[in-house]
């Protein structure tokens, strides 16, 4: 592959690590400050278990979306990395075809509701809802591209992704 390319990658990722790390440091001072105001100054703050959630929501679909490896993924290994690797390479078409149908089906009307949702606001902060909700595409979006690139590489004949974790390297 064209190491511009690789490079330009392994920087996009970097970042979207900081954005994970952003999202967890937001989610742990907010945490702390309720705290304070609940046991130390008797006087709970409404906003703060929204931002937490919202925070939690964003970094998990946000990891899934841009962080999570290929071996960081569950997989059914007791049967996977006891078949030869061709069928490994059919597993990783069947299941990458089938998820691009489900999230390809689903983007539609996940789109549809996250933008009918700026009608709401949340209760604490007053934010659209759809501010707080998509992220949920980017996720759909993103899932798609990586498992049309992962069909295209099984097609192509890459080799299939490790599963035994005494092998695995980062």
């Amino acid at each position: 592959m064209n190491p511009k390319l690789v490079n330009a990658a392994r920087w996009l990722r970097r970042r979207a690590e900081n954005v994970s790390v952003a999202l967890l440091g937001i989610m742990f001072a907010v945490f702390i400050v309720q705290i304070f105001a609940r046991y130390v100054l008797n006087k709970p703050i409404s906003w703060s278990e929204e931002v937490i959630i919202t925070t939690w929501l964003w970094t998990v679909l946000w990891g899934a979306a841009f962080i999570l490896r290929e071996s960081d993924e569950i997989r059914f290994d007791i049967i996977y990395s006891q078949v030869s690797e061709r069928t490994r390479r059919v597993f990783t078409v069947l299941t990458g075809v089938a998820l691009v149908g489900l999230y390809g089906l689903s983007l539609p009307g996940a789109y549809s509701y996250v933008s009918f949702m700026k009608v709401e606001h949340s209760a604490a902060l007053r934010v659209p809802i759809n501010w707080l909700y998509c992220v949920f595409i980017i996720f759909s979006v993103a899932c798609i591209c990586r498992y049309c690139w992962l069909v295209y590489r099984a097609v192509r004949g890459d080799k299939s992704p490790e599963t035994d974790p005494a092998k695995l390297t980062d």
